[in-house]
């Protein structure tokens, strides 16, 4: 090992970019030092658990988070005389947001199909039963022909108050889209939540996995047929900007629902889509981001399964810009251009930036066992990467954002001795209806956001939206970029966990 180092050493004092070395080095490096003290089976339980804290609508008798109760229990009554009750809450005010939530479900989906048999037979049941609160909510959202319901609960009123969402009195706007308005992009990611969802419920349930498929084919189809962003129409364009416009556009929607579709059935109609459409739908465009809003990278590291395993060359154009996104990520090639903080997490400019560091290494262990699988490796020109290195990158993001970061804090809620306590979350932060039954209207919940108080009931298992890009965390209930948890920051995270737990070193 001596030699290692002082060849490493003088490799340090020879190259030109002494920080970025240093950074691939401690990347590359750490684990030798600190390797499996952390406790990656108790954070996959949290990481699942957390979603039962989001929940909307009536909660079960074995509901876990017991400081929550029902609400949300009118939605959709008043305005459509539709049940639209349930879903999830998609962060720390009572909207729900139909676009992130689908891609959270696809997310957790995603993590099942990957990850599930390295899952405990208990946390697999769980992150099933997270996912199927998440669809039988879309199904709900897509149950009317030629619409689709994107939205519940008007985020201006909701934000203006600090309120339980069990005693939520705020208007339950519900935003809806009717063909041949277009609404592709959360048309097409619910699909790609359906498809997903069906193939991680195919062996346990088949009659709901057939369900979940039939009703993604249709829904694709409008999100095909009626071409355009949802945010574009004058009826929802208000409720759901600037929080969940689609910034990117809604064509890479379009190919990551065909992609979800192509996997689930196997159907060469949906294989012939992103082969043809790939260019005209900009999968070409080489943009080096997965979340709720660009699906770019996550869907070529999806396609390239097929195109790794089927030796399929009309798929080569997904695989090279997958690889060339892995290659991105590692600091010592010559294309790199992800940034990172000096403590060596992935970092984004645009607040929430824990979301990238969980979607990243999610992506960095799936396209790892693809690779693994076909025994192949990533030429990134001045180096190649294996998928051992690409394992060691996520397991260093997953073991930051766990505690082994500048601040020696957890930034999941509830793991490890030191966590945020004042996360950016009205139910988290308002005392429970269980400990306070009285209603507690809009603006008397002031005084708990405005309180330098711990929250009262422990999120368990959210991770919050994270440091910024010098490392620093000032745990302050109304930085919202930096203290509150999403359901999409989480998702990714619980395959990441599955895969650790399983593979601690």
């Amino acid at each position: 090992m001596k030699f290692h180092y002082v060849l490493l050493l003088l490799l340090l004092l020879h190259h030109h970019h002494h920080q970025q070395f240093f950074l691939f080095v401690s990347l590359v490096f750490s684990p030798l030092v600190r390797c499996g003290h952390h406790d990656y089976s108790d954070a996959l339980s949290k990481s699942i658990l957390f979603f039962e804290g989001q929940r909307s609508g009536v909660l079960p008798r074995d509901q876990r988070m017991k400081w929550r109760e029902d609400s949300g229990l009118s939605d959709g009554r008043s305005m459509y005389s539709m049940d639209l009750t349930g879903g999830y809450y998609d962060a720390g005010d009572n909207v729900k947001f139909g676009f992130p939530m689908a891609f959270t479900t696809t997310m957790v989906a995603w993590s099942v199909i990957e990850f599930g048999e390295l899952m405990p037979p208990s946390e697999l049941r769980n992150a099933l039963v997270a996912i199927r609160w998440g669809t039988d909510y879309l199904l709900k959202t897509v149950s009317q022909p030629n619409r689709i319901f994107v939205q519940v609960g008007d985020p201006y009123k909701d934000h203006n108050c600090w309120e339980r969402p069990e005693d939520m009195d705020t208007e339950r706007t519900v935003y809806a889209v009717d063909a041949p308005n277009p609404a592709s992009e959360v048309a097409a990611e619910t699909a790609a939540a359906l498809a997903a969802s069906s193939m991680a419920f195919r062996s346990v349930d088949p009659g709901y996995a057939q369900t979940l498929l039939r009703n993604s084919v249709r829904v694709f189809q409008y999100a095909d047929n009626f071409r355009g962003a949802y945010s574009d129409n004058s009826n929802v364009r208000d409720g759901a900007c600037p929080f969940y416009c689609d910034f990117s556009g809604y064509q890479d929607e379009l190919l990551w629902g065909a992609a979800w579709l192509r996997r689930a059935s196997q159907d060469n109609s949906y294989l012939n889509y992103i082969e043809i459409n790939g260019k005209t739908l900009g999968a070409d465009d080489n943009i080096n981001e997965f979340g709720w809003d660009n699906k770019h990278a996550g869907l070529n590291v999806l396609v390239s399964k097929e195109a790794l395993e089927g030796n399929m060359y009309s798929l080569q154009s997904y695989k090279v810009s997958a690889d060339s996104f892995m290659c991105t990520l590692i600091p010592d090639s010559s294309s790199s251009h992800i940034d990172y903080t000096p403590g060596g997490l992935i970092y984004k400019p645009g607040g929430s930036n824990l979301q990238h560091a969980t979607t990243i290494s999610f992506l960095l262990l799936v396209y790892a066992n693809y690779l693994d699988r076909t025994s192949q490796t990533v030429n990134c020109g001045n180096l190649i990467a294996s998928p051992l290195s690409l394992r060691t990158i996520a397991k260093n993001q997953a073991d930051y954002i766990l505690g082994d970061n500048p601040m020696g804090l957890s930034y999941m809620v509830g793991y490890g001795n030191r966590f945020p306590q004042r996360i950016h979350h009205r139910g988290s932060s308002l005392p429970s209806v269980k400990d306070h039954p009285e209603f507690i209207a809009c603006k008397e919940g002031s005084i708990y956001f405005n309180s330098t108080n711990p929250n009262p009931n422990v999120l368990v298992g959210a991770i919050v939206g994270g440091p910024g890009e010098d490392d620093g965390y000032d745990d302050d209930r109304a930085d919202f970029r930096k203290s509150e948890p999403t359901t999409y920051i989480n998702a990714p995270f619980v395959g990441v966990l599955a895969y650790f737990a399983a593979n601690p070193s």
